[in-house]
């Protein structure tokens, strides 16, 4: 009996570990897609010979040309990639569905959507991750509706990963849902990415900037790059309920170091005054990274407090 428990808990952590390798690596394709503008030419005998490939080629050899298209990061090659979302095969169409990321947002998210019902959950889950990468609000409550209902907890969690990117902040209550629950050992990834996409929504909201490190580095002070300047507008109300979470999140030592770290990203990310208390707290925390986040949200909040005139 002990073997056998002892099996499943390898082949779950195995799971979790190949998981969250995926989850690093779509999100480093994020932080990618939104950074590089899709204006590039692509000399048409290049087109040509990729879309003969998609049409006639086999699984592999479809495979092989969308990944190519990915990498060129072009609108007319992203276009060529679209019929691949209706492949046979699921692996062509997960592939697919990074490789139409550079199409305009609006024509992006309507090729996209209707593979959030795919019978594959690869599918869905990679639909999820390109959605965020096409950052079109349009795709919001689809995303939100994954996140609550899908049955597999990855499919899950890589539609709260896309809401970050969407960067909509109608998605802020839903995510803040997935934090109010109690933390158990199986959702540890969902969590962690609510947690982030909430902060990534206040940044895009704020600053303009898709882009999330955590922490950015372990450099001085004066060499951090604390976003936009002119980030002194009123505060969005919708924050206030997630604020409140992701504190209580911090705290929480029943949470993962990452989720923790995440919250802590969030709550410098939104720039309320009542986060520096807490975030203060953990500046001489054990846990380098934490210590550090916590060190940047605390330099963000205090420079918007200084531009907007406030004392903390």
């Amino acid at each position: 009996m002990l073997i056998k428990s002892a099996k499943r808990k390898i082949a779950r952590d195995s799971t979790r570990i190949a998981f969250l390798a995926l989850l690093f690596c779509s999100l480093h394709i994020l932080t990618l897609a939104q950074s590089t503008a899709p204006n590039i030419a692509i000399p048409q005998a290049v087109l040509t010979r990729l879309q003969n490939q998609i049409n006639q080629g086999s699984v592999e050899e479809k495979r092989s040309a969308l990944l190519e298209i990915r990498n060129l990061r072009s609108e007319s090659a992203s276009r060529i990639a679209v019929p691949a979302l209706h492949d046979e095969d699921a692996m062509v169409r997960a592939t697919a569905a990074g490789s139409v990321i550079f199409l305009p947002k609006a024509e992006g998210s309507v090729a996209l959507l209707p593979l959030l019902n795919d019978k594959s959950e690869f599918v869905r889950t990679e639909t999820a991750y390109a959605l965020g990468k096409v950052g079109d609000r349009s795709s919001t409550a689809e995303l939100v509706r994954l996140m609550k209902s899908d049955k597999i907890l990855e499919v899950r969690t890589a539609a709260a990963v896309g809401l970050g990117g969407v960067g909509d902040l109608s998605a802020i209550e839903s995510l803040t849902g997935v934090l109010k629950s109690r933390p158990k050992e199986d959702d540890e990834f969902l969590r962690r990415s609510a947690a982030r996409s909430i902060g990534q929504i206040a940044q895009i909201n704020i600053t303009g900037d898709p882009t999330v490190l955590t922490p950015q580095n372990f450099l001085p002070d004066k060499f951090k790059d604390l976003g936009s300047s002119d980030a002194t507008g009123p505060m969005a109300q919708i924050y206030s309920n997630a604020v409140d979470v992701l504190t209580t999140v911090l705290r929480n030592t029943n949470e993962t170091d990452d989720t923790r770290r995440e919250a802590a990203f969030s709550l410098g990310a939104i720039g309320d005054s009542r986060s520096l208390d807490v975030l203060r707290g953990y500046l001489s925390s054990p846990d380098p990274y934490l210590a550090e986040i916590c060190k940047e949200a605390v330099l963000k909040i205090e420079r918007r407090n200084k531009l907007a005139g406030k004392n903390d």
